[in-house]
This record gives structure tokens, C-alpha cells and sequence, in this order.
């Protein structure tokens, strides 16, 4: 187990939570189980997206329309949490909900109320899950994506590390969809201005970022001396291997460590 870590952040996307419009009950079970193991290790905060996602098992609405998917939201909501609380429960965690905009982290007694409420459930082992608030915000008030909510969310807790769970396992130097001779980079000390001027691909219906919110999140925390941990989120053995045994074979550590 590497010992330089007592805080990390999960953050799990919608591509990874759900599949065929419905919510993904096993890859869900596994990261949760995975979760409940290393919260004897370390103390733990999950964010987490679906809600929309969740929200259109029940209720078939058009995401593309904003009010849509406000809607979507706001069902969604409750069923996700709900399934978290079940699933948590089997193993006698309790769970908390804290739902964030990016107005929370510019005000700063709205950003130490956040941090004390994080602070204090993680004092009382129960597990916080942030997610953004998409309902009764503004375009203007939201990150749009999770990927840079975790990475604010890291920062401001203290957290040691932020593990990104994706439909991807890494990062390549091409895009291996595309090329077949991608190789991953295991480890990665500085985010280039040209891969940041990528375009953004989610391929998720439900998913709003891509590899870039990813590496504008590993930018971010590298400037504030924090670690991203990328890897896969359908098979969780990179991430159970790095935080164990701080050994990895698939999956890209962000760090401006040596």
C-alpha cells in the first residue's frame, strides 16, 4: 500500500455507471465493493455523475433540450443516490449527498462550509457522493462536467489524489480507436497546450466530457502539487493494483513528481 496517500477522490462517469440506458448494477457493485475495501485504508469522497442518465430509465426526454434535462436531473437524482445507498448499505456504509456548482468554489465561506461538511462525515465514516447540481443552476454556475468538478473538489478537501474511473484505461500518444500502434503513457509529468486543443470526445450519450476535461482536470491539480490517476472504471484491477500495491499495468498517473 503506498503510504502517500490518506485522502483520495473517485470521480466515476456516465459512461461507466450506465449501459443501454439503463444503470450498469455490476460495474456499479464493483466499484463500490472496491470503495468499501479501501476506506480502511484511506478516507474516501466519491463524485459522481448519472443522474441524467438515471433520470431517462424513467422518463424518455430529449437531453439536448435544457429544461429536459434539468427533468431528467431531478429524477434522476433520487434513484441514482437510492441505488448507492442500497449497494453501500451491504456493506455498513452510510452514504451522504452533496450537490455542488462551480459558485460553491468562488465564494470563499460557501467553499469552507462545503469543506466542513466533507470534513465532518468523513470524521463520522460515512461517505460523501458530490455530483454537480444541474437543476436549479445557470449555465453560467456549472463546470459542465465532472472531470473538472473531482479535480476543484480534490483541491479544496486536501485530498491526496483524484482517481478518474473511465471508458478509457489510459492515455495514448493517438488515439487507439484509430491507430492500432497507440501506445499508453504510463506516467505523465506536463500537459501540452496541444493536447488541451484537442476536441472533446464523450462517447457516452449521457457523458458531457472526453479526454480533454480529463487533462484540463490533471492540469489543474499538477499546478496545485495533486496527482490524477486515469484507468478504467469496466475492469477495476489498475486502480485496486496502484492504490494497494502502488503498482499499475494499464493506466496514466499525472504527476509533477519526479
Amino acid at each position: 500500500m503506498s503510504e502517500k496517500y490518506k485522502r483520495i477522490v473517485f470521480k466515476v462517469g456516465s459512461g461507466v455507471l450506465t449501459e443501454k440506458n439503463k444503470i450498469a448494477k455490476d460495474r456499479m457493485m464493483s466499484m463500490i465493493s472496491l470503495i468499501a475495501e479501501l476506506k480502511s485504508r484511506y478516507e474516501v469522497i466519491l463524485v459522481s455523475s448519472g443522474a441524467v442518465a438515471a433520470g431517462y430509465t424513467a422518463l424518455q426526454l430529449d437531453r439536448n433540450i435544457n429544461i429536459s434535462k434539468k427533468v431528467l436531473a431531478a429524477v434522476g437524482q433520487p434513484i441514482l443516490m437510492s441505488s448507492y445507498k442500497n449497494k453501500f448499505e451491504i456493506y455498513g456504509i452510510d452514504t451522504a449527498q452533496i450537490l455542488l456548482t462551480e459558485d460553491d468554489f468562488d465564494s470563499r465561506k460557501r467553499t469552507e462550509i462545503f469543506k466542513q461538511i466533507i470534513n465532518t462525515t468523513l470524521e463520522h465514516g460515512i461517505l460523501p457522493i458530490v455530483n454537480e447540481n444541474d437543476i436549479s443552476t445557470t449555465a453560467e454556475q456549472v463546470f459542465g462536467d465532472n472531470d473538472q468538478l473531482s479535480a476543484h473538489v480534490t483541491h479544496h478537501t486536501n485530498s491526496d489524489i483524484l482517481v478518474i474511473l473511465s471508458d478509457i484505461d489510459g492515455y495514448y500518444d493517438s488515439n487507439p480507436s484509430t491507430h492500432k500502434d497507440a501506445k499508453m503513457i504510463k506516467v505523465i509529468n506536463e500537459v501540452s497546450k496541444k493536447a488541451l486543443d484537442e476536441e472533446h470526445t464523450p462517447t457516452n450519450d449521457f457523458a458531457t466530457g472526453g479526454i480533454v476535461t480529463k487533462l484540463k482536470a490533471a492540469k489543474y491539480l499538477m499546478s496545485k502539487d495533486k496527482e490524477m490517476f486515469l484507468c478504467s472504471g469496466y475492469d477495476l484491477t489498475s486502480a485496486k493494483e496502484f492504490l494497494t500495491k502502488n503498482t499499475y499495468d494499464k493506466g496514466t498517473l499525472f504527476t509533477n513528481k519526479s
